[in-house]
């Protein structure tokens, strides 16, 4: 299993919109610049971020900025924004089973509950960093 890059990505847009808002325009350009990405790319996950009011975006070339404080945003407000899941579910079972198995019958209540309890640890992980975390990190490591 692997998460997409949508999300690493996402956490990079807003540590470039955040570090970069008194200095450029943070258009989706100037992100993709940043990412080395296609600014189509960058234009849905602001899109995505702007619908989960995280950051606002001025029409035109105005750029993106950041709505609420960095201290409440979680890793997990920005992942769910751009990784949604189906049913609220990390892990997607797979549906047919052979019920005239053991096995096949009994997978689900051997598995459920532990992958269930594997998405809430995670969740919990991300909902503990803040992005006023990441930029704290930021500020110590990139250099101009």
């Amino acid at each position: 299993m692997q998460i997409s890059s949508r999300f690493t990505i996402a956490v990079h847009v807003l540590v470039a919109i955040e570090t970069f808002k008194d200095s450029y325009k943070t258009t989706s350009e100037f992100l993709a610049s940043s990412i080395n990405v296609n600014p189509v790319v960058i234009r849905r996950l602001l899109q995505q971020l702007k619908k989960a009011g995280i950051i606002s975006v001025k029409r035109g070339s105005g750029g993106a900025s950041i709505e609420r404080p960095l201290q409440d945003i979680t890793l997990l407000d920005v992942y769910r924004a751009v990784e949604p899941l189906e049913n609220g579910e990390l892990f997607h079972f797979h549906e047919n089973p052979n019920m005239l198995c053991p096995v096949g019958k009994n997978i689900h209540k051997i598995m459920d509950h532990r992958l269930q309890d594997i998405q809430n640890a995670m969740e919990d992980q991300m909902r503990s960093v803040t992005l006023e975390d990441i930029m704290t990190d930021a500020e110590k490591t990139i250099r101009f």
